[in-house]
């Protein structure tokens, strides 16, 4: 169907030129794109429950009530007094998990009011030199971590 010769029309010759950039170009485009194959993961969707839901949204409530009690002034003394830096038990309060959140804030809330403080101060030192023991945090200078 191509004619290259002296009598072949310019307007042809034109063409061809473009349709065989046209198809260098694909072949560039069609190795390149086999060459830099790039992972690209598949969208990955699952049902969510509605106790994950619900536990998600009860969370951050008891998250700011032991950052509330953490804040008063009494536990902050009590805190002081038994040698626990507080801000060191702010950052380990946020270091615990839901579940664990959940039971302090839980065990807080089951408290008479003003009646076993001193027991809720023992519950939060154990609490923190426990962790300080596991190794997660490092707040008493009495303690060896487990972990190394």
């Amino acid at each position: 169907m191509w004619r290259l010769g002296a009598n072949a029309n310019p307007r042809l010759k034109k063409e061809k030129t473009l349709n065989t950039f046209d198809k260098h170009l694909i072949r560039l485009l069609v190795v390149s794109l086999c060459y830099f194959d790039l992972p690209i993961r598949p969208a990955h969707a699952e049902l969510v429950s509605t106790y994950s839901i619900a536990a998600a949204g009860q969370t951050e409530p008891a998250r700011r009530k032991l950052e509330r009690y953490l804040e008063r002034e009494d536990v902050r003394a009590g805190l002081e007094q038994n040698g626990v830096n507080p801000a060191a038990a702010k950052a380990r309060v946020d270091a615990l998990s839901d579940e664990e959140v959940a039971a302090v804030a839980g065990r807080i809330d089951s408290l008479p009011a003003g009646g076993e403080f001193i027991g809720a101060l023992v519950f939060v030192f154990v609490l923190l030199l426990v962790t300080d023991i596991l190794g997660f945090t490092k707040a008493f200078s009495f303690t060896r971590s487990v972990k190394k």
